[in-house]
């Protein structure tokens, strides 16, 4: 991480611990907003949520959400963008050979190609799936439901995680980043896997294949 991105951290997580609720909810979801449409601030929203909540441990009931909301409104901004400009501001905006990519997780992944990157923690990339999400035309409620479930429930295992273990949770998630990208990725595939091997999962993709 950045010095500067440590100092910024640093500064937002004291605003954050010492204000009250009423000001450091509303704060925590233009953080989250920002971080997910115009701006880029890797690991600030994970150590903001483990900050509060390690300082005021009953918030861990209800401070995670605020950075979801955050975080779906960011995106929502982020998606409508895409979907209007479509493929062309797409491919001015990322490299066409990670496009390319995310694309083909789409088809091949379909919804787990968003929920995975937005459960994982950072270095695993995010806005190109939101962003590629918004170019394909992806189903609105389908997107934002996405987004609310995988940021929810990822901002209240670290929150949990935070009153029990404390700092020691942001630096495992900074150190062990990969590791958990590679083990939950190769869960998600083993799951796909399974449900396609299932009477279940053929069904599904004959009818897709009847659809198209």
């Amino acid at each position: 991480m950045f010095d500067w991105l440590n100092a910024i951290s640093r500064r937002l997580a004291h605003f954050l611990v010492h204000v009250p609720l009423y000001v450091a909810g509303p704060a925590m979801i233009l953080i989250g907003a920002l971080d997910s449409s115009l701006l880029s601030l890797p690991e600030v929203n994970d150590y903001l949520v483990m900050a509060r909540c390690y300082t005021h441990p009953r918030t861990v009931y209800f401070f995670p959400m605020f950075a979801a909301i955050g975080s779906v409104l960011g995106c929502s901004l982020l998606y409508t963008i895409l979907r209007r400009g479509g493929q062309a501001v797409l491919h001015r905006r990322f490299r066409i050979d990670l496009v390319l990519r995310v694309e083909r997780a789409y088809a091949r992944f379909g919804i787990l190609a968003l929920a995975v990157p937005a459960l994982l923690p950072p270095p695993m990339p995010f806005k190109i799936f939101v962003a590629t999400a918004g170019a394909l035309q992806f189903p609105r409620r389908r997107f934002l439901l996405t987004i609310l479930v995988a940021r929810s429930l990822r901002y209240y295992i670290e929150g949990t995680l935070a009153v029990f273990y404390g700092e020691r949770v942001g630096r495992f998630l900074k150190d062990n980043g990969l590791l958990i990208i590679s083990v939950v990725a190769g869960l998600c595939l083993i799951a796909l896997a399974a449900y396609l091997l299932s009477s279940r999962g053929r069904a599904a993709v004959a009818r897709g294949k009847e659809e198209s």
